[in-house]
């Protein structure tokens, strides 16, 4: 399969969960992928199990291993044409009066910095070619908080807030940008809580969704997309 054998794709946070299923797919339609990530042993696992996958660590929150990252992959594969923002981390917070502010600042340095970051390295060969997607995987708290997540909520909304100034800016330049926003998806975020993972999304089902919006003609944008599990939206 060739549909996206033109594309030099970068998916951060892509050794496992949303962000493995979202570059093992892009791989299978051609496009050249290049996964961010911040374990070394899970990259190396991840070019073991899809070789045509290139991998590279680094942490997206801190410039200067995204700048050499995106240089990588540009001496690599050639200019980025698609970027996936998949790199987030949640943290719970049932109370935040005994909550320490570095679980704040944690989530928002990755999930809403490290958006910024990363985008921002690969917009030079976007402008430059006048085209190009950017893919920021929200959630639908970012739209909709939750008790037990507050803090998580708040990276999520400032996340799309980023994500909807961006492709206000970035349009005119026939840039795209679309917000993913899954529900309740089956990933290691959930640990060892009590939750009904097998009727949560699954990870194909978000990458099936990625690769729809990208797949759409030029002219067509989708600036978001919600997805939700049918087994957890019905009363029974």
């Amino acid at each position: 399969m060739t549909q996206f054998a033109n594309h030099v794709a970068i998916v951060t946070g892509g050794t496992s969960g949303i962000g493995k299923a979202i570059a093992q797919r892009l791989a299978a339609a051609g496009a050249k992928v290049f996964v961010i990530g911040r374990d070394r042993a899970k990259l190396d696992a991840l070019r073991a199990e899809t070789p045509a996958i290139a991998v590279h660590a680094a942490d997206v929150a801190d410039e200067a291993q995204v700048q050499a990252a995106i240089a990588a992959c540009r001496a690599q594969l050639g200019p980025v044409t698609i970027l996936v923002n998949n790199a987030g981390l949640g943290i719970p917070t049932p109370d935040l009066a005994t909550t320490d502010v570095a679980a704040l600042r944690t989530m928002l340095e990755t999930n809403v910095v490290g958006s910024f970051l990363c985008s921002k390295a690969v917009l030079p060969d976007m402008k430059a070619a006048g085209a190009g997607h950017i893919i920021n995987l929200v959630s639908v708290v970012g739209k909709k908080t939750n008790p037990l997540a507050p803090l998580y909520c708040t990276s999520k909304f400032g996340q799309r807030g980023f994500s909807s100034g961006l492709a206000d800016q970035v349009l005119p330049l026939g840039i795209k940008v679309t917000d993913l926003n899954p529900g309740a998806t089956d990933t290691a975020y959930w640990g060892e809580r009590q939750v009904p993972r097998q009727k949560f999304l699954q990870p194909a089902d978000v990458a099936e969704a990625a690769l729809f919006v990208l797949s759409l003609p030029p002219h067509v944008l989708i600036r978001e997309l919600d997805l939700e599990s049918m087994h957890m939206l019905r009363k029974s």
